[in-house]
């Protein structure tokens, strides 16, 4: 007996979800990526035989508890798009399979005008084609804000029901499970019909449709970015069908040895680590790493002592021993500033010191201060007043 179409895609969305968490390239998130994409497949079917849309009918006429069937083509490309691919060709053919997935999830909404008008013709735009960057900024703008406004409304419908103390979830598959009624408490059309509540009923259709529309929003981004995502993928060139191995071809055998001289991790020389084995292999390439060192014991000591030290010459003295030296050269010139113009002149100093009567350092001084008088008069005797001033002269 097969299992009831709710279930399958309760149990599809769950897997989905935990992948979602996971990183795409562990091999337990690819099993549960694979389990999740069998599942939307068998209800992606089950709903093309069961008729279960008609392109005849109306939003209205659409039950609540099958809208949510709608989003099968947008969850089947949003799974196709992380399965883990190695071969650009294979991952060709699947992006074009997630667009093809994504458009049909497009036109379905389209069909049955659950998207407005306002957001159709704001999210047909692609940014990517848009030369103006005013404008294209704008345009993403306006397309972050409309999504933003969504969420919040989801939020708020998630209050209404009485999930907002629950945990966010962390992606679209998540916050479908948690909007969506569970089918283990709805297992047959009978609950339904026994639950006439129709306020629970007009919240759930409202969240459906508010999720429809955020689905729709980030479709037409995700077409946006395959679209580039294609046109990579179709200028690559095509692999030759005979492409030679690395053994076979001398240059990408040249090549990969550079590669593993530069690598930080590169695989331990054939002569072994630990210095044995030969040095060379018979075409003269090193097969372990040697250093060529003087044959003078104390000079290799020196180099080795070397190694770990500075790269650049020591200074040999302080700043202070430099100082000293210097001033005893004479190289530092001291006094002026203030202080210096405080301290009288050597005219002056010698008068004072000549006014130390009876000391024989006084009595020096005043001999001094005779002589160096006696030799200003007989210049001034020689010389006219103004005589060497040549500074006024016209």
């Amino acid at each position: 007996m097969e299992a009831p179409l709710s279930s399958v895609l309760y149990r599809a969305l769950t897997a989905a979800a935990k992948a979602a968490d996971l990183p795409t390239i562990e091999d337990e998130t690819q099993k549960l990526i694979q389990n999740a994409l069998s599942d939307l497949r068998v209800v992606d079917s089950r709903i093309s035989t069961l008729s279960l849309f008609s392109p005849n009918d109306q939003l209205a006429d659409i039950a609540t508890r099958d809208l949510a069937y709608l989003f099968v083509p947008y969850f089947v490309s949003e799974v196709e798009n992380r399965v883990k691919t190695t071969d650009p060709e294979e991952r060709l053919e699947r992006v074009q399979r997630t667009q093809r997935h994504l458009l049909r999830f497009i036109q379905s909404l389209d069909t049955y005008e659950v998207i407005p008008e306002a957001e159709k013709s704001l999210y047909s735009q692609r940014t990517s084609t848009i030369t103006d960057a005013a404008k294209r900024r704008e345009v993403k703008i306006k397309q972050y804000q409309k999504e933003k406004a969504l969420k919040t409304q989801i939020a708020a419908i998630r209050k209404r029901r009485h999930q907002a103390s629950s945990r966010e979830p962390s992606s679209d598959f998540e916050l479908a499970t948690s909007l969506l009624p569970d089918p283990s408490a709805h297992a047959t059309s009978s609950d339904i019909d026994d639950d006439d509540d129709s306020d629970t009923e007009d919240v759930l259709r409202e969240a459906t449709l508010l999720l429809l529309r955020l689905a729709y929003a980030q479709a037409h981004a995700q077409l946006e970015s395959l679209c580039q995502e294609l046109e990579i993928l179709r200028s690559m060139p095509p692999r030759p069908p005979n492409e030679p191995s690395v053994a076979d071809d001398p240059r990408r055998e040249k090549a990969r040895d550079v590669d593993d001289m530069w690598r930080l991790d590169r695989p331990a020389p054939q002569g072994g680590p630990d210095g044995k084995g030969p040095l060379l292999d018979p075409s003269g390439k090193p097969l372990r790493p040697f250093t060529i060192l003087p044959s003078n014991a104390a000079e290799r000591s020196r180099l080795q002592a070397q190694v770990f030290g500075p790269g650049h010459r020591l200074p040999s003295m302080t700043v202070d021993e430099y100082l000293e030296i210097e001033q005893q050269r004479g190289n530092i010139i001291t006094g002026g500033g203030p202080q210096s113009e405080q301290q009288p002149t050597s005219k002056e100093q010698l008068a004072l010191d000549a006014e130390m009567d009876g000391t024989a350092f006084g009595e020096e001084k005043i001999e001094e201060k005779r002589q160096r008088d006696e030799i200003w008069a007989q210049y001034t005797d020689t010389h006219q007043k103004g005589a060497g001033n040549t500074m006024n002269r016209g």
